[in-house]
């Protein structure tokens, strides 16, 4: 399979430097395996978040465009290891299950069992359109897997739904890798960016979460030490 060969010159030109790090590791396995290598990566991608799909996609559609593997076979390859990971996951939140959930979240500090509650009763009603979308936006792509298991969403329908979005993903960055070429690396750059706006966004999600809920629960301390002290607001029955 002589992916490297043509691979190593024309990304030397392309991007000034021969491929190193994630990206030379990937291409080693695909060269290795074939489109098996392809599945395994993706499968991986899903366990773990840091290895980023915007780099092995592009990669396999490159891979597919020096005419060792096929287009369709290395979407088909990557959509199936994407549902294998998925798998995986989805085992391990049916494992953890509900009430073990309950018990970490409850132990965590800042959360309440209202809010697990409440996320429970938000994935029951939007978790078909969670996980669907959920398959094409960085980080979450793993992690919507586990509370899809944690609360039993019906095992094919998780598949197909993992499926779908899966597909839909790995063919845009495939494709995309496949038409770009040598210059596959674009569509790393591009998705990377995508990928920093999530990020970004969960950060100020998180820092908005917390300093609310410390907020609400120095008003509650407050309230009650106030109770215990009989200097709490006055009754309107009281008289003045």
């Amino acid at each position: 399979m002589p992916v490297i060969a043509s691979f190593l010159p024309a990304q030397s030109a392309a991007a000034g430097a021969p491929l190193t790090g994630i990206a030379a590791w990937a291409v080693n396995v695909m060269e290795s395996l074939g489109g098996l290598g392809a599945a395994l990566l993706i499968a991986l991608e899903n366990l773990f978040p840091p290895l980023p799909s915007e780099v092995i996609l592009p990669l396999a559609g490159f891979t597919a465009s020096q005419g060792s593997l096929g287009l369709i076979e290395v979407i088909a390859w990557c959509t199936g290891g994407s549902v294998v990971g998925a798998w995986l996951l989805y085992g391990a939140g049916a494992l953890l299950g509900r009430e073990r959930t309950r018990a970490i979240m409850n132990w965590l500090p800042l959360i309440k069992i209202e809010d697990v509650d409440k996320t429970e009763a938000w994935f029951h009603k939007h978790g078909k359109g969670t996980v669907f979308l959920g398959r094409m936006i960085p980080i979450f792509r793993s992690l919507i897997s586990i509370p899809a298991g944690i609360t039993h969403m019906p095992f094919l329908l998780f598949t197909a739904l993992t499926l779908a979005g899966s597909l839909v993903w790995n063919t845009v960055l495939i494709v995309a890798g496949y038409a770009l070429g040598e210059n596959w690396h674009i569509v790393e750059n591009y998705v990377g960016v995508f990928s920093k706006i999530v990020i970004v966004a969960v950060i100020l999600f998180l820092a908005w979460f917390v300093v609310t809920r410390v907020r609400a629960m120095r008003v509650e301390h407050r309230a009650g030490h106030g109770a215990e002290h009989g200097t709490g607001p006055a009754d309107e029955n009281d008289p003045a």
